[in-house]
Parts: structure tokens; C-alpha cells; sequence
């Protein structure tokens, strides 16, 4: 991470809390670092310049004006890696199974997204949502519309966030209004890749649905695209629930599992990014790791469509780990808070007889997901050199949280009341770039 401005804009000082590494694999004492008392000083670029302990802050920086959050907990801004932005009106529309949700709901929701006003609109309230909820990054499916697409870009881009998204290729198996074929999906794709990727702090991810709504032509054209684009990621989801794979069975029977249509068609890699991940064989799992892709954990859209539990030890066995993330898969996920999701998750785990403590999950909502993403170095951490992307979280916001709060007496107590008992309520404010875009109930963009 290279440091572009050395002059000081504030300092943050409160009990700080981040990653060097994945504690599940190497434990917490090499994987987090924490400060009872702690600074983040950043840049007036939007940078972390430094963070450690506020008593040991380097002398240059002893005249910054201060905001002190006492006994809050400063984190780096949470990340969402697996959203759908075109649905978030339909967040809790219930639905037999996965299937019947998409064909009753999701897509003639994103119908609607052929209209350039509504997506402008909905792009605002979306980014929104994210940011009082304490997300400062997100990978967002959008509609099958290029225009879509471009409004979210716009939109993040004024706001200053760090936003990976793209339209969305499906050319069979749904509604005529929301497909496209293989060759306007890639047409537009590629329009969309040489407008936003790489533009600001926006991405472009190739973004699949799932095997089920792409021909093999489209699935070839979306490798061919991603080939030819190796600095985007791929984005689209995998074994999600049993319907699902039978069918995927049935329209590709050469195929040896649902990763194998994946992996015939070049669309795994070390940027590619697949959502759920629940009914994986080892086979599957082995070519996951191999590729360096991410699965990404949605608990609360498995649970709400009974899709299915993550088991999380499966897939990060230390003989051949997959890079795991974690997100809230709005709006088959019914909350857009991470804490929320983390609950979830943690439940999850027990019901299957995992475990799955608070460094666990703010590791993935935090480093996690940013390595995930190939942003590490920018992303989901308190490093110097990264994106002043901050969260700050309130462990008493609320009186349920305030009484639970008594009884902790370690940072870790603290922050599994705040995985379990928190949501919008318990953040206090969201930094984007250095500059608080939320706190005191107020939202803004960034100028």
C-alpha cells in the first residue's frame, strides 16, 4: 500500500479492532490486532496514515484535531460481498423454495430496471441502505439491463465508494423482458467494462446469474469475456439448493457437478466470486481451491428460502481451503446489516455443530470478503496506505445491547453482543474516504 499524502485530516480514537490474517486458520493472536485505546490517523486524501496505540501516535501528528469515540469499536468498513441491487423493494417476499421466489418475485422486480428513472432512483436509496448500515463496499448483482448497471456506477462513483457490480447475462429460462442473448450480454458487457473498470475505486464483475438461466453459448461467451478481462471478477451463484441442482443437472448431463459447468466454460479464477456454495462435493470443493475462488456465505437468504445450512468447516478445511466470504444476499437475505448476517451465520454453525466465534465473523466481514475481492490492499483494513473506510459500532445502542454489554469482560464479549444483538441501530458513523457520510441519523454523498 503506497501512501500518496502525508498531511492529516483527523484522528479517530476509540478501541480499534482489525485483521492481518484469517484467525480460523491461524489463530487469533497472529490474525488480530486491537488497541483498548486506540488512533486511526487519516489522510486529507482519504487514506489511513497510521493506527496503533493513541499514547504512541508519532509526534507530527499531535496537533490533529481529534474525534473521540471513547469505548465505541472502530473498525474497517464492512463489506458486503454478494447483494442484489435491483431487489431490495422485495426484501422478505416469501416463496416455497429458490426457484418459485425468482419466478413469482425477482424477476418481474427487475423488469422494472428497463427504466433508466427507476434505476437512478432506486440506485440512490440502495447505496443508502448500505451506508447507514455501516457498508462501505459491496459486490452488487444488477438487472440484465445495461443502463442499470451504469446508474449504480454513477451513483457510487459521486458518493466516492468502492463498488464492484455488472449487468447481469441470462438468456433462457425466465421472462422474455429480463433476458438478453449471448451476444448482446457480452456486447454490453464489454461496453460496460471499458466505461467503469477501473474507474475511481469501481470494479467491473461478469456477472452470470446462474447455469440455469445461461445457455452454454452465453456461458462461453462470458468465459471468453473474462479471459480477455483478467483484472475484473467474475460474479454469479453455485449450489444454492437442491431444485436448483437437479435442474442445472438436467440441462447440462455431460457435466460432472454444478462447478464443472463452471470450470468447462473458464469462469473459475482467482477473481471469481460464487454466492452460497451449501451442497458442494469434495471434488467441487478441490477445484474451488485450486482456482482461488471465493464462496461466498449467505445465512439469512439459505435459511429464509430453506435452501440449505453452509457448512463452513467443510469448505475452509485446512487441507484445501476455499476462500470464504459473507454476505446478506438481499433480498432473498432479509436484513442489509452484516451484523444481522453474522448472526445468522453463527446459528448456522451450531445447528450443524460448528464453531464460529465473533473474530471469526468480523474477519470475514472485514479482510475476508476485501481478499475475496483482490482488495486487500485497499479495502478491510486499519493499515497505512488503504481507504479511509471506516465503521464505528456503539456496543450500548441499545438498552438491550446496554445491559448485555455489562456483562462483557473482553473485547471478544463485546463484539459477539455485537454480532448477535446489533444491527443499523448500533452503528454510529460510516466514514467513506476519510469523510463521515453517516452519523446522527444523516446519510449524504460525498461531494
Amino acid at each position: 500500500m503506497t501512501l500518496t499524502s502525508e498531511i492529516v485530516s483527523r484522528v479517530l480514537r476509540g478501541r480499534t479492532v482489525s485483521f492481518t490474517d484469517n484467525p480460523r486458520l491461524v489463530g487469533v493472536t497472529d490474525a488480530v490486532t486491537t488497541h483498548d485505546d486506540g488512533a486511526v490517523i487519516l489522510s486529507d486524501d482519504g487514506h489511513i496514515l497510521w493506527h496503533g496505540d493513541f499514547a504512541d501516535r508519532p509526534e507530527r501528528y499531535a496537533d490533529a484535531p481529534i474525534e473521540n469515540f471513547g469505548d465505541r469499536i472502530i473498525l474497517p468498513g464492512l463489506i458486503d460481498a454478494h447483494v442484489h441491487f435491483p431487489q431490495h423493494r422485495m426484501i422478505a417476499a416469501p416463496a416455497k423454495d429458490l426457484l418459485e421466489w425468482l419466478d413469482r418475485f425477482a424477476f418481474h422486480e427487475e423488469a422494472l430496471y428497463a427504466s433508466r428513472d427507476h434505476a437512478e432512483e432506486a440506485a440512490e436509496s440502495f447505496l443508502d441502505r448500505l451506508i447507514t448500515h455501516g457498508t462501505t463496499s459491496a459486490l452488487a448483482f444488477s438487472s440484465v439491463h445495461g443502463q442499470a448497471a451504469d446508474c449504480l456506477f454513477r451513483a457510487a462513483e459521486r458518493r466516492g465508494l468502492c463498488l464492484v457490480t455488472g449487468k447481469t447475462m441470462m438468456d433462457r429460462n425466465a421472462p422474455e423482458n429480463v433476458l438478453d442473448t449471448a451476444e448482446t450480454g457480452a456486447r454490453d458487457s464489454a461496453e460496460l467494462i471499458a466505461r467503469w473498470h477501473g474507474v475511481e475505486r469501481l470494479r467491473y464483475a461478469i456477472t452470470v446469474r446462474f447455469a440455469v438461466t445461461s445457455s452454454e453459448a452465453q456461458l462461453r461467451a462470458a468465459g471468453e469475456l473474462y479471459a480477455d478481462n483478467p483484472s475484473c471478477l467474475m460474479h454469479t451463484h453455485l449450489s444454492e439448493s437442491a431444485g436448483e441442482i437437479a435442474f442445472v443437472k438436467q440441462l447440462f448431463p455431460w457435466s460432472k457437478d454444478y462447478t464443472d459447468v463452471y470450470e468447462r466454460f473458464g469462469l473459475l479464477g482467482g477473481t471469481a466470486v460464487f454466492a452460497h456454495g451449501i451442497h458442494l462435493s469434495e471434488r467441487e470443493c478441490q477445484a474451488l481451491h485450486e482456482a482461488g475462488s471465493m464462496v461466498v456465505h449467505c445465512p439469512t437468504s439459505n435459511n429464509f428460502l430453506g435452501s440449505g445450512l453452509f457448512d463452513i468447516d467443510h469448505l475452509g478445511a485446512a487441507k484445501r481451503p476455499v476462500n470464504i466470504g459473507v454476505a446478506t444476499d438481499v433480498a432473498g437475505g432479509t436484513s442489509y446489516s452484516m451484523l444481522q448476517t453474522l448472526a445468522e451465520a453463527y446459528k448456522v454453525a451450531m445447528l450443524g455443530g460448528r464453531s464460529f466465534n465473533a473474530f471469526d465473523g468480523f474477519y470475514l466481514a472485514t479482510l475476508g470478503n476485501a481478499r475475496g475481492l483482490g482488495l486487500a490492499s485497499e479495502i478491510g483494513t486499519l493499515d497505512p496506505g488503504a481507504w479511509a473506510d471506516i465503521v464505528v459500532l456503539d456496543p450500548t445502542a441499545t438498552p438491550v445491547l446496554a445491559a448485555r454489554d455489562e456483562l462483557s469482560e473482553t473485547l471478544e464479549d463485546v463484539l459477539f453482543a455485537l454480532m448477535m444483538l446489533g444491527d443499523d441501530r448500533a452503528v454510529e458513523a460510516t466514514y467513506i474516504r476519510g469523510e463521515r457520510v453517516y452519523g446522527s441519523g444523516i446519510s449524504q454523498a460525498a461531494s
